[in-house]
């Protein structure tokens, strides 16, 4: 079961922040998951929420505001003093860390809240650029994007996200042309988590941070788990 670093090294370091990634990026783990939204300038930014209120020293939503403007906020200083001058990453900037490592990278498009127009066509021309197409997975609660993203770009792998029980829903995926399945732990227990892995389609859970979920879900086959906690996580499977 592989482990991807969730929002980079998210339980140790300041979620979505160049520090998270520089940790994640230095363990043998097999990925790392991190989310975009795009400013007003229609730069494409790495955080959660679709405000900063949350994860720095401003507020307001991400829509609203410049990247200049947004890199005027401390984005580490709430996590911990030691990480204080933190700035919000571009896409470019943390695509850049992973550019020359093994890592698989899997790219959430936060759209699900607000459309962000031309979002899915900006991303994927930044990954060929990088080279990276064949190192990515496009991932996304927002299914009418992960269906654009694999009409313009067929080659890159694409994953539904969803936090509900679903009825079949690898068959769902095929109509939406999703590859893989990113469900929220508690699903994976029902018959469907089982009937997912047999599918034949990835299947990847968020989020665990607990090692006797890791077990259980390794019982059940699930591919990969998303986790804050990657290097406890890796080192505890790796036992």
């Amino acid at each position: 079961m592989k482990i991807y670093a969730h929002r980079g090294s998210s339980g140790t370091h300041p979620e979505n922040t160049v520090a998270a990634f520089k940790e994640a990026a230095s363990l043998q783990i097999h990925g790392v998951e991190f989310d975009v939204h795009m400013t007003k300038d229609e730069e494409l930014v790495v955080v959660h929420d679709e405000s900063i209120n949350r994860t720095s020293n401003g507020q307001g939503f991400v829509k609203d505001m410049t990247l200049k403007e947004l890199k005027e906020y401390d984005f580490g200083e709430w996590f911990t003093a030691d990480f204080k001058g933190e700035k919000i990453p571009t896409l470019r900037e943390v695509l850049y860390i992973f550019k020359d490592t093994h890592h698989h990278i899997n790219i959430e498009l936060k759209s699900d809240v607000f459309p962000y127009e031309g979002m899915e066509q900006k991303v994927i021309q930044m990954l060929g650029e990088y080279r990276l197409e064949d190192r990515v997975v496009i991932s996304s609660f927002n299914h009418e994007m992960v269906q654009q993203v694999k009409k313009l770009a067929p080659h890159i792998e694409t994953a539904i996200l969803f936090m509900e029980v679903m009825i079949a829903p690898h068959e769902y995926a095929e109509i939406v042309g999703a590859d893989a399945l990113h469900a929220f732990f508690p699903t994976v227990l029902r018959p469907m988590g089982k009937e997912a892995v047999a599918s034949g389609k990835q299947v990847r859970v968020f989020t665990v941070n607990d090692e006797q979920y890791a077990d259980v879900l390794k019982e059940i086959g699930v591919h990969a788990i998303f986790t804050d906690f990657p290097k406890k996580m890796y080192n505890y499977l790796k036992k």
